[in-house]
């Protein structure tokens, strides 16, 4: 097949990659400061991330990290219950929360006169959650609502991301249902909660990012104000969360009363983007070939021409965001058909596509269409005040480069053929998990 080099080349040269100025500053505590100042409009986003995620939680306390958020949120050192919620809507600012596989963010944006008022709010509760019996017991009992709305009485709730995990992953912190379980949940104590926050919330284990219209001289001046005297913590070891590669496949079945149709979940485990990146972009590429939009190979094959499924998606990491996890992460391949019979012919015909690719590559222009697709998203997220002060915050984190997230659209465009050739032969060549979702009783 003809390679796409001179295709990319082309994109390389035509390429303007984002520009921001980027400030670094660590205090004294450990907490590492990203700004990113931009007077064009006037709103600042602030975002602060903790290296805590789901991952990290100990064996009988799953759910921990994300009941942990929903605490974060009622009350701090000089603040009662909802009044960080007023004091960010009083400004015209909004504000939440999100928890993942390898940490939790906390974020606002505001408009730039209320800048100060956003520096002490995450800082007053990262000087002292309000960790109470009540509180505890009250979020709880609404995490546990959460997931039965989102799991329990939802159609598809938690596939592929609660029951894929158990069966690719062999441990505990990639294997368990970072949802929590309600037993665990209920048996969650103060003294958990504190010791939590005591290790994880530490100064030294986040990162602020604040972008927008700000000056960045008097917003260091703010910032030391604010969390400069938070005390200083150690930082807590992150384990190594590795797995060796799987020796063979495995499959099995997961029966869902409120399904109307069957469905499939492949997954395949993937290794650590820090430690190939270019490898693991090539990846990315090729999920987006095989499955975003009409004209992709999966939805060509599977879907316009050969009926088998009503829609098929691939994707990697756990909730669609490829560069949110660290090792190991994985590629979820996902499918929804009306012939439970269907499931063999479904991973046939992704074998086939994938085999194909490896051996013969990409057509003329397939990497382009993908890659000028992501880099416009990549593009689209750093417009946005609050996407950008997330992505510097995420990058810092977990690559120690926020300025990664400015150079992906150049990274993406220097992928070739011989790449994603070199990407799917991978996959040939690797065992999966394969999960079966059944709709009601038909197991």
């Amino acid at each position: 097949m003809p390679s796409s080099k001179p295709s990319a080349a082309r994109s390389r040269g035509a390429l303007r990659t984002p520009s921001f100025e980027l400030i670094h500053h660590t205090l004294g505590n450990g907490l590492r400061v990203v700004l990113a100042p931009d007077r064009a409009a006037p709103v600042v986003g602030i975002a602060v991330l903790y290296d805590v995620g789901f991952r990290s939680e100990p064996e009988g306390r799953t759910g921990f990290a994300h009941l942990f958020e929903h605490l974060m949120f009622q009350g701090s050192a000089n603040l009662e219950k909802l009044e960080h919620f007023r004091y960010v809507q009083a400004s015209g600012g909004i504000f939440n929360g999100s928890t993942h596989l390898d940490y939790t963010n906390y974020f606002e944006v505001l408009p730039s006169n209320a800048f100060e008022r956003g520096l002490f709010l995450e800082a007053d509760r990262m000087r002292s959650p309000r960790i109470t019996e009540e509180n505890l017991a009250n979020q709880i009992s609404v995490v546990k609502e959460e997931i039965r709305v989102n799991v329990m009485n939802r159609p598809y709730g938690g596939f592929p991301w609660l029951v894929l995990p158990p069966l690719l992953y062999d441990t505990f912190p990639n294997a368990h249902n970072g949802y929590g379980g309600f037993e665990d949940l209920q048996n969650a104590t103060v003294a958990d909660a504190s010791a939590f926050f005591d290790s994880y919330y530490a100064p030294a284990n986040a990162v602020l990012s604040v972008a927008g219209d700000f000056d960045p001289d008097t917003a260091l001046e703010l910032i030391e104000s604010h969390f400069g005297g938070i005390r200083r913590r150690k930082k807590p070891a992150r384990p190594d969360f590795s797995e060796p590669p799987l020796t063979a496949d495995r499959r099995d079945q997961v029966t869902d009363q409120l399904a109307p149709l069957p469905a499939v979940a492949l997954g395949y485990r993937l290794t650590d983007p820090n430690g190939d990146l270019r490898q693991f972009l090539a990846t990315v590429l090729l999920s987006e070939i095989l499955s975003d939009g009409d004209a992709s190979r999966l939805q060509r094959s599977l879907v316009q021409k050969q009926r088998l499924v009503t829609d098929i998606s691939a994707y990697l990491g756990t909730f669609g965001d490829p560069l949110e996890e660290r090792n190991p992460t994985r590629l979820n391949i996902t499918a929804h058909y009306a012939n439970a019979k269907s499931t063999d012919a479904v991973l046939a015909a992704v074998d086939g596509e994938l085999d194909r690719l490896a051996t013969r590559g990409t057509e003329p222009g397939e990497i382009d269409r993908v890659r000028t697709k992501l880099s416009a998203t990549v593009f689209r997220e750093l417009d946005q005040v609050l996407n950008r002060s997330l992505e510097f915050a995420k990058f810092e984190l977990l690559f120690d480069r926020a300025s990664l997230s400015l150079g992906l659209p150049v990274l993406l465009a220097e992928i070739t053929d011989d790449d994603i050739r070199a990407a799917a032969a991978r996959l040939v060549d690797s065992h999966r998990a394969v999960v079966e979702l059944l709709p009601g009783g038909d197991k």
